[in-house]
């Protein structure tokens, strides 16, 4: 590869194809989603190096151009990549230009979707707290006549939310910009995609009181299905404002 050229996407696939260094490509990002392509969309690859080969392609690693996004890693640096972090999503649903390792690396992304029960249910048990706590106090200064607090802190909530609806579903929560493609294709059990997006929308924009605690009603059924009851009780009397109830809430 000239160094007086620019690096293509075709070239580098080509020329790490034919480096038996390489067991891995992957690409993420919007040319891993069908339909999300635009004009300024760019290709995310990992090149994946077997962890005892050395090759010359890891001085490409974080070359960026308009058209190629590029980070060569070991074998053994994909297997933690976003394990846990921000990049889980995007990997958890990239395609596999290349594997080397019959399948293994097509396997490792497949590993990358799914939360261990474990992991799942201590995730959702943080972010169904996180979500309660921004529900109440949006409630709260939607109560004491602070509009733009209760509105900010509604929105705070629906973050918390989503968060908590794929972790219940043992899922990495996709990133805004794929989350109705995400849920067109692989919907939440037991949730109304269309209902849930529009609440989503309307609850982020509006603050929508009524809303939320529409929302809260769903979210605290399906939370004590899944065994964490205790969460939501450890807020006390502090629920029946959630709930749509009369109680004074607590500072």
């Amino acid at each position: 590869m000239n160094p007086q050229q620019p690096i293509t996407y075709d070239g580098f696939v080509e020329r790490a194809t034919a480096d038996p260094a390489v067991v891995g490509l992957v690409l993420k990002g919007s040319r891993a989603h069908d339909g999300m392509v635009t004009r300024h969309s760019d290709h995310d690859l990992y090149a994946v190096v077997a962890d005892d080969a050395t090759t010359d392609l890891t001085r490409l690693s974080g070359h960026r151009t308009a058209e190629l996004d590029l980070v060569v890693v070991t074998l053994a640096e994909f297997r933690a990549a976003g394990m846990p972090g921000f990049e889980r999503y995007a990997l958890a649903r990239a395609q596999v230009v290349l594997d080397r390792l019959n399948g293994g690396i097509a396997q490792i992304l497949a590993e990358k979707g799914q939360l261990s029960v474990e992991e799942a249910f201590q995730e959702a048990g943080g972010w169904l707290d996180a979500y309660a706590n921004s529900l109440y106090r949006s409630l709260k200064n939607h109560r004491d006549g602070q509009a733009l607090a209760a509105r900010l802190d509604a929105a705070d909530s629906i973050r918390f939310l989503l968060e908590l609806l794929f972790a219940l579903d043992r899922r990495p929560r996709p990133y805004n910009k794929y989350l109705e493609w995400e849920l067109a294709r692989h919907p939440l059990p037991g949730w109304d995609t269309d209902a849930l997006l529009r609440a989503v929308d309307r609850v982020s924009a509006t603050g929508d009181i009524a809303l939320q605690r529409q929302l809260f009603a769903l979210v605290e059924v399906a939370a004590r299905a899944a065994g964490h009851g205790e969460v939501l009780d450890d807020w006390g009397a502090d629920l029946e404002l959630m709930r749509g109830g009369d109680s004074s809430p607590s500072e």
